[in-house]
């Protein structure tokens, strides 16, 4: 056979070999480090016999792939000791995440944060009998036999979901079987360092009419100093975590009788994400935006028209009993602007209209996805749609482009972020509307663009809008967790869909393009970004309180009082603390709560006339005049210094 290995090299192969017999030929240090192969683009186990010409790449921890099998072989480690340890444990689901694993197991009785100890202990038995791990190919009749008969029954739901003609694989670890796909690393033994972190709840499927299960989470490294590190960064991340640092800082809270992915925000809260708004809002207006204000909820007829109900309609609210009444609550703002840009007559010279809104969107997200401020059921949108003739589309991409980048510079967040071209499943048809020639076009449009601006980006799969590719801002949390910040997406389709028309230079009627696009994404997403990234030490111009003022003594309580009143005067966000408690109290207090300055009256400074200064970070700058302290602060707001 002929091998054309990562490097265009080929080379022969006898027919019949193993992945890792054929990387055992290329060197043996690879053959050690060999985790998983890459079949023509296909994960297989390093036992896979190859048969004919083919692409192979050997993987091994440092190739996502690999580190993806690593994590995934620990599962199962996990899986067997759990079953191992407690009677009737019934498995449901374990797969590699993007920083680990987890796996859903419904237990007996509920298990706590000590038992992980035990199934650790457990594990690394597992790992010490170094057991063969073996894929075999079975009969659907035999693994649903096998698995009703071991009292497995989220595997037999698991079975019933696999497409008709579609191999049934399962792995097996000594005494230990489970259904899965793979692929896996030979042996138990190379999962050596390993943690299990965190326990949680989640519904089999996510699927909230099933039973909640427990999801164990855990991480695993070749090397200790590996293990020891992530354990490292895992405890600063836990100091940033913006569910942590949110609640101390009195920013925003959760309750359980309100309800998951509905958090409530307090005045520290409320205040950043209103700076934020109104921020955007003016530089959107600069830009050449209009603001729409549309409703939050709407008729099914609507969704139909575009599309949503038939492709998205498992992510939206809905409300009513019959189809007739239904009415749901808007996962986007789209189709509304589209009415708006109907209501009238346009030519060319009308475009591009740009649509912005600062739009409240409600979607049905799984409880297991949701996570803090990162993923709700209500959020807020820094929403728009740019509606524009072919012409006049890659400029308006590009500004759109540009606007993202803007906001995010100002933020600091421009070098934390990565960019992902999202384009169709043609061999998933039913997720996108049906228009080859549609996406023919759309695709290799976009992909000009985003070279043209000389992106570095990422292709996926599968990751488009129904109607249309789409750019992806991504970035990820303290925790690795990635998620979309901002997007951009050009669609041909919908203003079919809506019968959206212009009248062209040669008087013909024609349908416009639409950009979708927000301009910082999620709100309440990049408040959590920004808790993290700061550790609530926010840039002066986003803090809710800027300044306190302290009196030293009850003599100089209403000079602090006159100094509040002349900064709010000037649009900075002051408070006085006229408390008869210790200066270094009220100072360790102002330090807790992150406030960038404070300003401390005594007597001295009132006689002097002037203000003892306090930095958060620099500590004391000494005194300087009132108006030296004005000049600074209104500066460092109005610049957005970080």
């Amino acid at each position: 056979m002929k091998i054309t290995l990562k490097d265009n090299k080929i080379i022969d192969v006898t027919k019949g070999q193993t992945v890792a017999q054929v990387a055992s030929s290329i060197s043996e240090s690879l053959c050690k480090s060999a985790l998983i192969g890459l079949v023509d683009d296909k994960p297989v186990d390093l036992d896979y016999v190859l048969n004919r010409d083919c692409n192979l790449q050997v993987l091994t921890i440092k190739d996502s792939l690999g580190q993806k099998a690593f994590w995934h072989t620990a599962t199962h480690i996990l899986a067997q000791a759990c079953t191992k340890l407690f009677k009737n444990a019934k498995l449901a689901t374990g797969p590699a995440t993007e920083n680990g694993f987890f796996y859903d197991i419904e237990f007996e009785n509920s298990i706590t944060q000590e038992d992980l100890s035990k199934i650790e202990n457990e594990m690394a038995k597992i790992v010490k009998a170094d057991y063969a791990i073996k894929r075999t190919e079975v009969s659907r009749a035999d693994a649903l036999e096998q698995f009703k008969k071991s009292g497995q029954k989220y595997k037999v739901l698991l079975i019933d979901d696999i497409p008709k003609g579609e191999a049934i694989s399962l792995y097996t670890q000594g005494d230990f079987v489970d259904l899965c796909e793979g692929p896996h690393l030979p042996r138990t033994g190379l999962v050596k360092h390993f943690k299990l972190t965190q326990l949680a709840g989640a519904y089999f499927k996510g699927d909230q009419s099933q039973k909640m299960l427990t999801r164990i989470y855990g991480i695993a490294y070749e090397k200790k100093q590996d293990l020891e590190q992530y354990l490292t960064n895992l405890e600063e991340a836990k100091k940033r975590d913006h569910q942590k640092l949110g609640r101390e800082l009195g920013i925003f809270s959760t309750v359980e009788c309100v309800g998951q992915g509905l958090p409530l925000f307090a005045p520290n809260g409320a205040k950043i994400l209103q700076t934020l708004i109104r921020w955007v809002e003016d530089e959107e207006e600069r830009r050449g935006y209009v603001l729409t204000r549309t409703p939050i909820m709407a008729k099914s007829d609507l969704y139909k028209i575009s599309g949503h109900w038939d492709k998205y309609r498992d992510g939206m609210l809905v409300l009513g009993d019959s189809d007739s009444n239904y009415l749901a609550m808007r996962p986007m703002t789209c189709p509304f602007q589209f009415f708006i840009y109907k209501n009238g007559l346009h030519s060319y010279r009308d475009l591009p209209i740009r649509y912005a809104e600062t739009s409240t969107l409600m979607r049905n997200e799984d409880s297991g996805e949701m996570h803090g401020l990162i993923r709700l059921k209500q959020f807020t949108l820094s929403d728009g749609h740019i509606i524009c003739t072919p012409q006049q589309m890659e400029a308006e991409f590009k500004n759109a482009v540009e606007l993202a980048y803007y906001l995010l510079d100002t933020l600091g967040l421009r070098q934390d972020v990565t960019f992902r071209f999202g384009k169709h499943d043609p061999n998933n048809l039913s997720k996108y509307i049906d228009n080859p020639t549609m996406w023919q076009t759309a695709e290799t449009k976009m992909k000009e663009m985003l070279d043209a601006l000389n992106l570095k980006y990422c292709e996926t799969v599968g990751d488009a809008a129904f109607y249309g590719p789409k750019l992806d801002i991504q970035i990820r949390n303290v925790y690795g967790k990635e998620d979309t910040l901002i997007t951009v997406q050009i669609d041909f389709a919908l203003p079919e869909r809506f019968d959206m028309e212009y009248t062209d230079a040669d008087g013909i009627k024609k349908r416009p393009i639409v950009i979708h696009r927000s301009s910082l994404g999620c709100y309440e997403r990049t408040l959590a970004l920004l808790i993290e990234k700061y550790a609530g030490a926010f840039p002066t111009w986003l803090c809710p309180k800027q300044v306190i003022v302290m009196s030293l003594t009850d003599r100089t309580a209403m000079d602090a009082d006159v100094i509040q009143k002349k900064l709010l005067s000037i649009g900075v966000r002051a408070v006085s603390d006229n408390r008869s408690e210790k200066i270094g109290y009220k100072i360790r207090e102002a330090q807790l709560e992150k406030v960038p300055y404070m300003l401390i009256i005594g007597d001295k400074e009132k006689e002097q006339g002037v203000v003892a200064v306090r930095d958060r970070r620099q500590g004391d700058l000494g005194t300087m005049s009132f108006s030296h302290f004005e000049q600074k602060i209104v500066e460092e707001i109005k610049n957005k210094t970080i």
